[in-house]
């Protein structure tokens, strides 16, 4: 019951300190100051309510027995939680696939009923969170801890851009091309760094990192320098563009079917597209997990002497991390191209690779429903407007708690795994 009361304690104050900085204070400028002013009673009362119900939730949750029609098949739980309970029943590899067909279907819908804001920062999240699908190919299941992440998500938008800007290529053409060659970059860099681990594997993917991003501020003749590259076209759907006018030799999809234009549509549309993205980059990762490749990656996670002593080659292994997940910043990077319609190289320095990061840990390292969750947390964090001058500090508070808290993650995924009954 201590430990049921200590991880409950801690869920307050994680909400707390969440929800008061973003509900109950306002920063208001006033001449040359800042004036800190209070919400409402009704705002005070509704987040000191959510965080008694959290509390009593987290205190009597393994007691609570799941209704029966998710009552399914007995799972081996690896935690301390009993089989059968909430606990058991959110960390379980095929009911967080049902939350996640759940979250897709929701997700189809939800821009039909949401503002433009609201959608366009949807879209960030999803951006994130395909980021942090590919990470945690390296990070949560190869075990191969990767600061310069970034440098990948780089190399996908700079080669939409450049295909888009000399050769005239649309988003859908360019897509595979910019995963083809972040994946070129990431097996490139896993050739220098098979016999390194640890620190020593953290230092050079850093330092590559920022090798990628000063050498495209430098690059003036062929990435633009600091200036980066402009005018990238938005995706298409069959050759129908969704800006006001088309470019010659297109048509508007709006006059195509003889609507009258609509400027939310295109964001909509990038909405959807990167949904969709992240849907097919679950299926993938999903398969891959499922497949020997995945089970490799786990063992040389695990231990990589005893990997090698069962006949696994950790060469290949790593190198296949390091290009199937460099291959996802590539798609998140030449999407993030097309929204923006300009990248620069300061978008890409290394508090993103920091970030994306904080996205797999937070999340649970080799949770795909987890890495959604964080990518969510992290980018409501970062979209604090009116508390933007101590976001970090949240951002810092938030991760130490995590970890003391609850260091395996927000939603880590069970292994399955069996167990000999003593007779």
């Amino acid at each position: 019951m201590s430990h049921a009361f200590k991880r409950a304690f801690f869920a307050a104050a994680m909400l707390l300190l969440l929800s008061v900085p973003i509900m109950g204070l306002r920063l208001k400028t006033e001449n040359v100051g800042l004036v800190v002013q209070n919400a409402d009673a009704t705002t005070w009362w509704t987040i000191g309510g959510a965080a008694a119900l959290l509390f009593f939730w987290q205190l009597l949750r393994d007691h609570v027995p799941l209704p029966g029609f998710l009552q399914g098949r007995p799972v081996v739980v690896a935690s301390d939680a009993p089989p059968g309970g909430w606990r058991s029943w959110l960390t379980n590899a095929s009911y967080q696939w049902r939350i996640l067909y759940a979250l897709m279907a929701l997700g189809l819908v939800w821009p039909f009923f949401a503002s433009r804001g609201a959608v366009d920062i949807a879209t960030l999240i999803l951006i994130y969170a395909m980021l942090g699908i590919g990470l945690n190919i390296v990070v949560g299941l190869a075990g191969l801890l990767d600061l310069g992440y970034v440098g990948f998500y780089a190399v996908g938008a700079y080669t939409y851009g450049l295909l888009a800007q000399h050769f005239g290529f649309g988003f859908w053409q360019a897509l595979p091309i910019a995963g083809a060659m972040a994946a070129l970059f990431g097996f490139l860099l896993g050739l220098p760094v098979l016999r390194l681990r640890g620190d020593y594997l953290a230092i050079v993917t850093l330092g590559f990192g920022e090798i990628i991003r000063l050498w495209l501020r430098n690059e003036t003749n062929i990435t633009g320098g600091p200036n980066g590259i402009g005018s990238i076209p938005k995706p298409t759907l069959f050759g129908l563009t969704f800006d006001r006018r088309a470019p010659e030799g297109m048509q508007t999809f709006h006059e195509y079917f003889g609507m009258e234009y609509d400027p939310a549509l295109k964001v909509v549309v990038l909405y959807v597209v990167a949904l969709l993205l992240v849907f097919l980059a679950l299926l993938v990762v999903n398969r891959l997990i499922r497949m020997p490749i995945g089970r490799a990656w786990e063992a040389l996670r695990e231990d990589e002497i005893a990997c090698r002593a069962l006949g696994l080659n950790p060469t290949n292994i790593k190198l296949s991390a390091f290009t199937i997940g460099a291959a996802f910043a590539g798609f998140a990077g030449s999407f993030f191209a097309a929204r923006q319609g300009l990248v620069t190289p300061e978008s890409f320095t290394f508090i993103e690779s920091a970030m994306i990061l904080a996205i797999v840990v937070l999340g649970g390292m080799g949770s795909q429903l987890g890495v959604i969750v964080a990518a969510a947390v992290m980018v409501l964090l970062q979209e604090m407007r009116g508390f933007a001058e101590y976001r970090m500090l949240v951002f810092g508070l938030v991760m130490i708690v995590m970890m003391v808290w609850r260091p395996q993650g927000l939603l880590p995924m069970q292994r399955p795994k069996l167990e000999i009954k003593s007779s």
